[in-house]
């Protein structure tokens, strides 16, 4: 999914409320994401860049698009990160450089390697169901990973089960004992959490893990602050336990990972580490080096937009830069 803007600055925004000293709710902001898409952009923010390798959320309906083309993402490139593409209702289809061509559909999970380059498009069919409802995520790629090969892998079949009063369904990573099939580079979890009744309902955690929580429909309430689609609850680290409840039905997703230390650039739809990397990644793109032709999409490749006339710096996951 494309990057529609850059993160820029690093004081705190207004509405931010800190609950304690674990608990932030960051809320998100709109952004026009190709044609006929906005999405609620809940990550990066200026006081919170990372969750984990976790560098990028998108939250995106649920719209109506009965009568509209829905999600339609023309060719664009991407290196340095994972895109980790989760739907609730809709229906997308990913074409890439490597000549994959997968829908997705709710229940899936579609986890794009972006090594050293990939292009890929993301479109609905043109029979597409009534409403479209998910979240695209990114993981920032360590150094061992990041200058490798590309990579895609579509999983039909996660693991899921029921633990008192919630439902569970893991994306990537362990939890409980369960291990998600879905290839990671870093310490990571992504799991929806869905509320199966009124009672408290507990999951257990990992100390060395910071960890946050997104609410993607309903309302759940986690350390007396009610969840709403809309923001990002930032609960830290050093947790044995997460203890929610809210509204039967409710559905949340819960992120996490072991701090992502290496320095990270974000621009547009590049990760790197430094101005330079950005630089020649753009260059590449635009002389059509690195990242491939996505073949059979309608549509022309995206063209990057002008870099910003001062240099790119590299910030770490609190928002503050490396030195």
């Amino acid at each position: 999914m494309e990057r529609a803007e850059a993160m820029p600055a690093e004081t705190r925004p207004p509405g931010v409320a800190t609950v304690d000293p674990g608990s932030v709710l960051l809320p998100g902001h709109d952004v026009p994401l190709g044609r006929y898409t906005t999405v609620r952009r809940l990550l990066p923010q200026r006081t919170r860049r990372l969750v984990g390798a976790w560098c990028f959320v998108d939250h995106f309906g649920p719209d109506d698009v009965a009568r509209r083309p829905g999600m339609e993402v023309p060719p664009h490139p991407h290196t340095g990160l994972q895109t980790v593409t989760w739907l609730l209702d809709g229906e997308i289809l990913h074409r890439d450089s490597l000549g994959n061509e997968q829908p997705i559909r709710p229940g899936q999970l579609n986890v794009m390697t972006s090594g050293h380059g990939i292009a890929h498009s993301e479109r609905s069919p043109a029979e597409h169901p009534p409403l479209m409802h998910g979240v695209q995520l990114w993981v920032a790629l360590p150094d061992q990973a990041r200058a490798g090969a590309a990579d895609f892998a579509h999983h039909a079949e996660l693991p899921r089960w029921r633990d008192g009063e919630l439902d569970v369904t893991l994306l990537v990573g362990e939890l409980a004992g369960e291990r998600s099939p879905a290839r990671v580079h870093t310490p990571l979890l992504g799991a929806q959490l869905e509320l199966a009744g009124p009672a408290a309902a507990g999951l257990p955690l990992r100390r060395d893990f910071e960890y946050a929580l997104l609410a993607l429909d309903g309302v759940g309430e986690v350390d007396d602050l009610p969840l709403t689609p809309g923001a990002l609850l930032w609960l830290g680290s050093g947790r044995d336990t997460l203890r929610l409840r809210g509204e039967p039905g409710s559905r949340l997703m819960l992120l996490g990972g072991t701090p992502f230390e290496e320095p990270l650039v974000m621009w547009w739809n590049f990760v790197g580490r430094d101005h330079e990397e950005i630089v020649a990644a753009r260059e590449d793109w635009m002389a059509g080096r690195r990242f491939g032709v996505v073949a059979d999409d309608p549509d022309p490749p995206l063209p990057a937009p002008a870099l910003p006339t001062v240099r790119l710096k590299a910030r770490d996951r609190s928002g503050g830069f490396h030195v």
